[in-house]
């Protein structure tokens, strides 16, 4: 048996595991950790537990120390330092006329690294600005391609219900959310009432989802929809998919699957059961 914590960097990021070593750690603490970016802080979410480890599994490394206000401080500092990086580098991305947005920044805690999140349509050629960056912040420069998903984690906001976005209050990582969880639960397939800031399906489809899949929960249309089998959306159609709304290209009757082209311009393949008929409000 060993003991471990669990640490987070980010207040809705993925937790990380180590051993507190000697040390006395206690749930709220701020630790400073070696981690693969170099030194860094953040605080325990978890633990002290004892868990058994499996036979291969690599050596757990150890808290470094407990943050003391020296090394709180430097984090307010990084903090001042990454909106000056930020304007600097959205300068930089408007003089080299890029097609991204800058999403976010962020120091590591030794000040070893800076990393630049982004969002693009597709692949960037960012040789000519990472290098611009180095010339001037004189250290190691980073950039990062995130989704929209991401993006909104980053950012946060507040949902359609009215409460502070799940990903960025307690999810730790996305998991997948499919159409299916929106029909088997009888909801409206219209967009707007099932995708989230992000223009991706909700989150949230998934926490009641396991009940209507059992058996548990069934809803009121549900018994007659799936009692039918299900036909194929009609060329042209404006369909909702995991990805977003889209249009029927077209119909593939051997393989059931439909082609569709979304919003952004990109054509997808995926099973007709995979697909709505968007509902618009009238």
């Amino acid at each position: 048996m060993e003991t471990i914590i669990g640490v987070r960097f980010k207040t809705a990021g993925k937790i990380y595991h180590f051993s507190p070593g000697q040390l006395t750690i206690a749930r709220g603490q701020h630790v400073i950790v070696e981690t693969a970016r170099g030194m860094e802080c953040g605080r325990v979410v978890t633990g002290p537990e004892e868990v058994e480890l499996a036979p291969d599994a690599q050596p757990l490394k150890v808290i470094q120390r407990i943050a003391n206000e020296h090394d709180m401080q430097r984090v307010e500092d990084n903090r001042k330092h990454e909106k000056e990086a930020r304007v600097i580098c959205k300068k930089k991305i408007r003089e080299h006329k890029l097609p991204m947005k800058l999403v976010d920044v962020e120091y590591t805690f030794d000040l070893n690294k800076i990393i630049f999140y982004f969002t693009a349509d597709g692949r960037i050629d960012f040789r000519e600005l990472v290098r611009d960056l180095a010339s001037v912040f004189r250290t190691r420069i980073e950039l990062r391609q995130i989704g929209l998903r991401d993006e909104a984690k980053m950012i946060g906001g507040i949902g359609c219900c009215g409460r502070p976005l799940c990903c960025s209050t307690f999810l730790g990582d996305f998991k997948p959310v499919s159409i299916r969880m929106a029909k088997g639960q009888g909801m409206s397939l219209n967009p707007t009432k099932i995708s989230g800031i992000c223009g991706r399906l909700m989150c949230c489809l998934r926490y009641e989802n396991q009940l209507y899949t059992s058996g548990e929960l069934k809803c009121c249309n549900c018994q007659q929809k799936s009692c039918e089998q299900q036909k194929p959306p009609a060329v042209g159609k404006r369909v909702m998919t995991d990805e977003g709304v889209g249009t029927v290209l077209r119909v593939h009757m051997k393989d059931h699957t439909v082609k569709v082209q979304l919003e952004s311009g990109h054509n997808i393949n995926v099973p007709w059961s995979d697909v709505g008929e968007t509902e618009h409000e009238h």
